[in-house]
C-alpha cells in the first residue's frame, strides 16, 4: 500500500500524520531486517528518506564494517535529500568506528527532520547523536514504534548494555516433553519446517552451544544448512567439564568457524594440548557444583564479542542454563507425537522446581504453527 494513501485533509491531518510516521518507520524496520545475521556485533538498522510524503530513497546496514543505513539512503538520494525527512529505527552513530559518524553525513545532506525509533544504548552514542543533530538545526522526533525497534535489536541491546550475549534456548520435543525415546532415537521428532526454521536461527546467531552428552549421543555437526543460500556457521561452544569429547567428533571439524570447549580444572593437560593442536580453543572456568560455571562463561563469551548465543543441548544443559539465569528467550518446537517412557529424556532435566509457585512463566509469549508442529516462544526475564 502506498503511504500517500494515508494522507487525508482537514481535521484528520494530525492523526494521519502519526499513522504516516508509523508506516514509514515500519518500512525502515523492514529494511533493517534485510541485514539480519550479517551485522553483528553492530545492530540492524534501516533508513527511509521521505519528501512531500513520497519515498525518495531507502537503505540498510548490510554488514559490520560497511556503510550504515543512513549513509546508504542519503547516497541514493543525492541532492534530493535536502529538505527531506529521514526515518531510522536507531539513533545515528556519532563516533568513529570502522566507518565515520553517520551524524556528519546527515548534517551535510541538509535534511530538514529525522525521526528515530529508539535511542542507541551504546554509551558512545546514547543521546549524543540526537544532540548533534539538534545543534545543527535538524528537527528530531523520537519513539515512533519504539517497542518494535527494541524487539528487532534485542540481542544488540543486551550485549551493549551488559557485555554478555543474548541467550536463546531452543528445544525440539514431543507433545509429552520428550527429546528422545528410551533407546536414544531423536531423528526426527520435529518436522521439516521446524528444522528449516532452526537453521535460520543458527545463521542469525554468533554462536551455538551444546553439552558433552549431546555430542556423545548424537555426534552433531552444528553447521547451518539453508536451502538456496549459503548459511553462516555459528561459532561452536561445547560444555565439557572433564574433556571427554572424542577427537573425531564431527563438531570439531573446523570448517570456517571457531570452536571453543568450556571446561574446568578436571580437564587433562594432555587432552588440552591435543585439542589445541587441532585449532580448538579452550575456555577454562572454575567449577560450580562440579560443572562449568555458565554465568562466568557468559562473561568470557562477551569478551570474545559474541553478542548472541543459541543453546541446542539436552535436558541437563537446558536445566543448568535456566537455573543459572543465563537464558533470555526460549523457543519450544513441539511435535504432535507422544513418545512416553519414564526413562525417556525430557527437554529440561535437573532437580526441577519444588512448587508451581516457583515455576518459570513466559512473558510476551507468541505461538506459531509450523506445518504440524507448534512453536511457543517467549522471554524469561
Amino acid at each position: 500500500m502506498n503511504p500517500k494513501d494515508y494522507c487525508k485533509p482537514s481535521g484528520f491531518f494530525i492523526a494521519d500524520r502519526g499513522m504516516m510516521e508509523e508506516k514509514f518507520m515500519a518500512l525502515a524496520l523492514e529494511m533493517a531486517e534485510k541485514g539480519r545475521g550479517g551485522t553483528s556485533p553492530n545492530p540492524m538498522v534501516g533508513a527511509v528518506l521521505v519528501k512531500r510524503d513520497r519515498i525518495i530513497a531507502k537503505g540498510y546496514h548490510r554488514r559490520a564494517g560497511l556503510p550504515h543505513a543512513e549513509v546508504n539512503a542519503l547516497k541514493m538520494a543525492g541532492k534530493e535529500a535536502e529538505g527531506g525527512t529521514l526515518y531510522v529505527n536507531l539513533e545515528p552513530c556519532c563516533h568513529f568506528g570502522k566507518t565515520p559518524p553517520c551524524t556528519d553525513t546527515i548534517v551535510k545532506s541538509k535534511v530538514k527532520k529525522i525521526i528515530i525509533g529508539m535511542r542507541d544504548p551504546n554509551p558512545l552514542v546514547a543521546g549524543k547523536g540526537v544532540k548533534i543533530l539538534k545543534k545543527a538545526g535538524i528537527e528530531v522526533a523520537e519513539g515512533v514504534l519504539e517497542k518494535e525497534c527494541k524487539r528487532l535489536n534485542e540481542k544488540y541491546i543486551k550485549f551493549i548494555t551488559s557485555k554478555r550475549p543474548f541467550v536463546t534456548l531452543k528445544v525440539g520435543e514431543s507433545l509429552d516433553g520428550k527429546i528422545a525415546t528410551v533407546k536414544g532415537d531423536t531423528r526426527w521428532i520435529t518436522g521439516i519446517k521446524s528444522r528449516e526454521f532452526v537453521h535460520r536461527l543458527r545463521d542469525e546467531s554468533d554462536a551455538i552451544m551444546v553439552g558433552i552428552n549431546t555430542v556423545m549421543k548424537d555426534d552433531p555437526a552444528l553447521t547451518t544448512r539453508i536451502k538456496g543460500k549459503k548459511g553462516k556457521n555459528p561459532k561452536r561452544i561445547i560444555i565439557d567439564s572433564s574433556l571427554r569429547i572424542p577427537l573425531k567428533a564431527k563438531v570439531l571439524n573446523k570448517d570456517d568457524t571457531d570452536i571453543f570447549i568450556a571446561t574446568t580444572g578436571d580437564a587433562s593437560e594432555k587432552k588440552i594440548k591435543r585439542l589445541q593442536k587441532k585449532g580448538i580453543q579452550i575456555l577454562a572456568t572454575k567449577k560450580k557444583q562440579g560443572r562449568v560455571d555458565l554465568d562466568r562463561l557468559m562473561q568470557e563469551l562477551g569478551k570474545l564479542n559474541i553478542t548472541s548465543l543459541l543453546i541446542e543441548g539436552g535436558g541437563e544443559i537446558n536445566a543448568s542454563a535456566i537455573n543459572e539465569g543465563i537464558v533470555d528467550k526460549v523457543m519450544f518446537f513441539i511435535s504432535p507425537i507422544i513418545i512416553g517412557g519414564k526413562e525417556a529424556p525430557s527437554s529440561v532435566s535437573g532437580k526441577g522446581f519444588p512448587s508451581l509457585k516457583e515455576a518459570l512463566t513466559l512473558r510476551d509469549m507468541e505461538v506459531k504453527r509450523l506445518d504440524k508442529d507448534i512453536l511457543i516462544q517467549g522471554y524469561l526475564h
